[in-house]
């Protein structure tokens, strides 16, 4: 396995951060460093329209330029609904929802290690729809003995 490099760290910051802020939906890392000889880390997110696809990719261009980022090459056919953006140790993926789901990365990478977002953000972990918050597992508690 290779080392972690710290520069390629800071890419995947960075655009995530971007990417963020540009509210890109199901914002995922993968570090692919173990399983990949030319990447290692993988982004993937998911764009709301294709409107949105675009500002996301021009976001990342605009981001990645002003810290004068290699851009190594891009895929940006719109009619594709997945645009590619290939900063040599970091690749990003833009997605539409229906497109990521079709391609399913995240299966054709099960063996990779997630990367947590909300943790290089500086963020909490945002609470799924799963999980409810201890306030309402006692209301329905409480309910329950009420029966």
């Amino acid at each position: 396995m290779k080392l972690k490099n710290p520069a390629a760290l800071e890419t995947v910051k960075l655009c995530c951060g971007l990417l963020d802020g540009k509210k890109a939906d199901d914002l995922t890392v993968l570090d692919v460093s173990g399983q990949s000889s030319i990447t290692d880390y993988l982004i993937l997110a998911t764009a709301t329209s294709g409107p949105h696809l675009r500002a996301l990719r021009v976001e990342l261009e605009k981001g990645l330029d002003a810290v004068n980022t290699y851009l190594v090459g891009m895929e940006t056919s719109d009619e594709s609904g997945w645009m590619v953006i290939d900063a040599f140790d970091v690749m990003i993926h833009l997605f539409l929802a229906e497109t990521r789901e079709r391609y399913g990365l995240e299966r054709l990478w099960q063996d990779a290690s997630e990367v947590s977002v909300d943790k290089m953000l500086g963020r909490q972990k945002t609470r799924t729809a799963k999980s409810k918050p201890k306030a309402a597992k006692a209301t329905l508690s409480r309910a329950a003995k009420t029966r």
